[in-house]
């Protein structure tokens, strides 16, 4: 919308029926659920405004000199641009237990995803693990949607939650949701357990056998009694990191930054990648919550705009320096979020040999160090030996954790690098890719000369 009202001709490509991503999703309209304020607002502004909407588009490609390649409902389609920018959000991270490939272990996402966009309860009793905002998030929205818990298994501590409580009370109105979902959880009788972590989860006959524990401060398993329950599901998520396909692809620079979410692409001030025309804003550009993402957004837009001579550069920042205070303030709070996120060395490195690291290769933590003892110094040689990251998710799961293995055997985080990015970005059906051919219309070349 920013680009859009300097006079840009934009095109906006969306994998969703609605615009919203994760925060402001909007349910399907025969659901009667009710959708969030703050997301029908931002949808009518986008309907009065002249940016093309595409939704129902799926991008699996982007080429050098801005080809973008999107899958619609009827086929393929592509679009040629002076300019991208990318805001691709974030994706889930599970660092890997035993039992976490078991059916009704869900991610934190998902079961936002569930609540949200589809009305659906995860189960009848739900264990809700893991760390950050989410955690608290999606406990509440199952007592919402009238769901029973059996506990909260937060990794971090009580300490944590309010260690950076300045930044947190930046954002009053987030602050004192924050609060009123931990005072929710209590009344409800609903057992918080701080600095504790999903140990096992065992299918049995009467459904899934969760054992828990404590853990230190790096999230080590401590050694103590812990807990056991009985559920039919099992929520779980480590927090998020920024979802890199596009600049991975494009060869941008990035530079790893823990506590944003990892790998995260190499920004200037106004959001642009170390490529010229690609700009990256939101979560993608590492960790920093909805609040900034908006503003940065805007920010990203107006760049663009000024980058395209659309817009003067005294108008620009004429425009830009309000919305860089508010973007500095969001980001205060969103960093104590991604901090209480933030990946912990000690519990990646606590995973057992013989659980799966990659689900859809099926490689364990075991195979993995085998192949680093053996010499791969490098998550692109492990994942050539090992074929972990070659799935239809392309590393997406797997791939920062399998950067913290690799970085743990004696290598650092940058020298052991992170996936190269390929297309497609998505598991595409090859019937919506290619029209289905009879072999009597091929038209074949003549054979070679013998």
């Amino acid at each position: 919308m920013a680009a859009a009202a300097q006079g840009l001709s934009v095109r906006l490509l969306d994998e969703a029926p609605q615009a919203g991503g994760q925060v402001y999703r909007a349910p399907p309209q025969s659901f009667g659920a009710k959708a969030d304020p703050e997301g029908i607002r931002l949808r009518e502004r986008l309907r009065a405004s002249p940016v093309t909407t595409c939704f129902d588009h799926t991008v699996w490609s982007v080429s050098p000199g801005f080809r973008v390649d999107a899958l619609r409902p009827d086929g393929t389609v592509s679009f040629t641009a002076r300019a991208v920018i990318v805001a691709a959000g974030a994706q889930e991270r599970v660092v890997p237990f035993p039992g976490w490939t078991l059916p009704g272990v869900i991610g934190l996402a998902g079961a936002t995803i569930m609540l949200k966009s589809q009305g659906l309860l995860p189960g009848r009793l739900t264990l809700v693990a893991g760390q950050g905002p989410l955690l608290l998030a999606v406990a509440v929205g199952i007592l919402k949607a009238g769901g029973r818990l059996a506990a909260v298994i937060d990794l971090a501590s009580r300490a944590e939650w309010w260690a950076d409580w300045p930044a947190i009370a930046s954002r009053p109105a987030l602050a004192a949701r924050g609060i009123a979902w931990q005072l929710k959880l209590r009344r409800a009788g609903v057992p918080i357990f701080y600095r504790h972590a999903i140990r096992t989860v065992t299918q049995t006959e009467s459904g899934l056998a969760v054992a828990t524990g404590p853990v230190d401060a790096e999230g080590a398993p401590l050694a103590g009694a812990g807990h056991e329950f009985l559920v039919d599901v099992v929520t779980v998520g480590n927090g998020l990191t920024a979802s890199t396909d596009v600049t991975r692809l494009l060869r941008a620079e990035h530079e790893f930054k823990a506590v944003r979410g990892g790998w995260v692409p190499t920004l200037d001030a106004d959001f642009r990648t170390s490529l010229p025309g690609l700009y990256v804003a939101g979560d993608g550009a590492g960790i920093a919550g909805a609040a900034a993402a908006a503003r940065d957004g805007w920010l990203a837009g107006l760049a663009a705009a000024r980058d395209l001579g659309a817009l003067s550069t005294a108008a620009y920042e004429q425009r830009v320096a309000p919305l860089r205070r508010a973007a500095s303030r969001a980001r205060l709070f969103g960093a104590a979020m991604a901090k209480l996120m933030a990946l912990r060395p000690a519990q990646v490195a606590a995973i057992a040999g013989e659980t799966i690291v990659c689900r859809c290769e099926d490689v364990t933590r075991g195979e993995l160090d085998a192949a680093v003892r053996e010499g791969a110094r490098e998550v692109n040689q492990v994942k050539a030996w090992t074929r972990c990251g070659m799935g239809p998710c392309q590393g997406r799961i797997c791939g920062d954790i399998v950067g913290a293995l690799v970085a743990g055997r004696g290598n650092g985080r940058h020298e052991a690098g992170y996936f190269t990015g390929r297309t497609p970005f998505r598991p595409l059906p090859l019937s919506q890719l290619a029209p289905l051919t009879d072999y009597a219309d091929l038209r074949l070349p003549p054979p070679a000369p013998l």
